[in-house]
This record gives C-alpha cells, sequence and structure tokens, in this order.
C-alpha cells in the first residue's frame, strides 16, 4: 500500500482535512470550521493521509455521566475496503479503552451508509437505536459493544 499517515488534528490544515472528509461523508450535517474548532477541543480528532491526501478521519468522545466512549471512523468511499477504517477504528479504540468504564463503547453512522453500518456490524457493534436530528431526514444508527 502507498504512504498512510494518521495525525491528530493541530492547526487549521488539519481541522480542514477533518472537515472536509466528514462533510463529504455525512452530506445531511456540515460542520463549518469554528464547529470542528469545537470538537477538537473536546475530542480527539485524526486524519488518515494516503500519500498526503486526507481520506479518512476519526473522532473519539470521552464517556460522559450518561453515555460510554465513542469511537468513529470514516473513510472516503474511494479508498474503503484497504484497511483504513480498521486501521482508524483501533487506534481509537485504544484511545476509547484508555478512557472507558465498565460501560460499552459506542459509535454512530448514517443511516444511508450501508458500508458505514455493514463496518460497524462487522466490528462488534449492535444496533441500540436510530434517531433523527432537528430537521434532518436521514437518520443516525446508533450502536454499541463491549470493549
Amino acid at each position: 500500500m502507498s504512504d498512510v499517515r494518521f495525525l491528530r488534528v493541530h492547526g487549521e490544515p488539519g481541522l480542514e482535512d477533518w472537515r472536509r472528509v466528514h462533510n463529504e461523508i455525512i452530506p445531511t450535517d456540515p460542520l463549518s470550521l469554528d464547529e470542528v474548532r469545537e470538537r477538537a477541543d473536546r475530542h480527539r480528532l485524526e486524519v488518515a493521509y494516503l500519500d498526503d491526501v486526507a481520506v479518512g478521519n476519526s473522532t473519539v468522545r470521552r464517556p460522559t455521566e450518561d453515555e460510554g466512549a465513542m469511537v468513529i471512523a470514516r473513510v472516503l468511499p474511494p479508498y474503503r475496503r484497504r484497511g483504513l477504517g480498521t486501521e482508524l477504528f483501533h487506534r481509537g479504540l485504544s484511545v476509547a479503552r484508555a478512557w472507558a468504564d465498565e460501560r460499552p463503547v459506542e459509535t454512530v453512522v448514517l443511516a444511508s451508509n450501508q458500508e458505514g453500518l455493514e463496518f460497524a456490524l462487522a466490528h462488534g457493534f449492535v444496533e441500540v437505536e436510530r434517531y433523527l436530528l432537528p430537521g434532518a431526514t436521514v437518520p443516525y444508527v446508533a450502536l454499541a459493544r463491549r470493549v
């Protein structure tokens, strides 16, 4: 495989790369650069680069009082089925395990992303619920798995 790098988001270029991948995969809920900056303050964001092109990203959210840790891995469609999503997921899962308690690790996938749903199910997640954000027409699927 070509040169693959995984970099934690620091600085404007990384924030913009993370945002571009997110917005292409989740066009129903695009984020502004300011929204991504705010997320970077609260969560661990990482970008996967293939030959210096951003092709995937991940988010790891710390557990809260109400929810377990969350790991979200996204890979742009032309770069899927090459192991990038699995690597992003396992990298995120190792961080989530360090933060996790006894609760399951969670993830969320846009319901229209069939490949993303298949990926989550193949990695031991089970569907917990489906929900719509205000004004949305495509639901999100919340999934969980034991660490």
